[in-house]
């Protein structure tokens, strides 16, 4: 009994269930409206602004551009723009590859599908680069430095 009461101090704690409540009311008002793809659209379009907003304010507060959270609005932008053309647009089967480049709307899902690829793979490499992980942890720097090897 104390677990179970616990785990719902904890849910209470993180503030998880406003999350919950807030998706769950979208999900209703979507399914009720029928318009589950327009919703996720917009929170798309509010997401992406959200990242621009946090970019730009943290090039005010750091002097410096954080890649990482521009390459994280493309993303979502490319997301966006690939859902649209899959759901809204697309009205065609892709039945083989030939059809995939004759029709212009598939040949768009082709290439949104390359650059979502290319820009997970930027990501990566931004984190991987990010001269964060050195700021919120010395030891790291220690460990990379050249003089560490000697």
């Amino acid at each position: 009994m104390y677990k179970g009461m616990r785990k719902l101090k904890e849910f209470f704690y993180s503030k998880f269930y406003i999350e919950l409540i807030v998706a769950s009311a979208l999900f209703i008002v979507a399914v009720v409206t029928d318009s589950v793809v327009l919703i996720i659209i917009y929170l798309l379009y509010f997401i992406i602004m959200l990242e621009i907003v946090r970019a730009v304010m943290s090039f005010m507060r750091e002097k410096r551009v954080k890649i990482r959270i521009l390459i994280d609005a493309f993303i979502i932008l490319t997301l966006r723009e690939f859902i649209v053309n899959v759901i809204k647009i697309n009205k065609e089967d892709i039945t083989s590859f030939e059809m995939l480049l004759t029709n212009s709307t598939n040949f768009h899902i082709l290439i949104f599908s390359g650059v979502l690829l290319f820009l997970f793979v930027l990501r990566w490499l931004a984190i991987l680069t990010s001269p964060d992980k050195y700021i919120d942890n010395p030891e790291n720097l220690e460990k990379n430095s050249p003089t560490s090897s000697m």
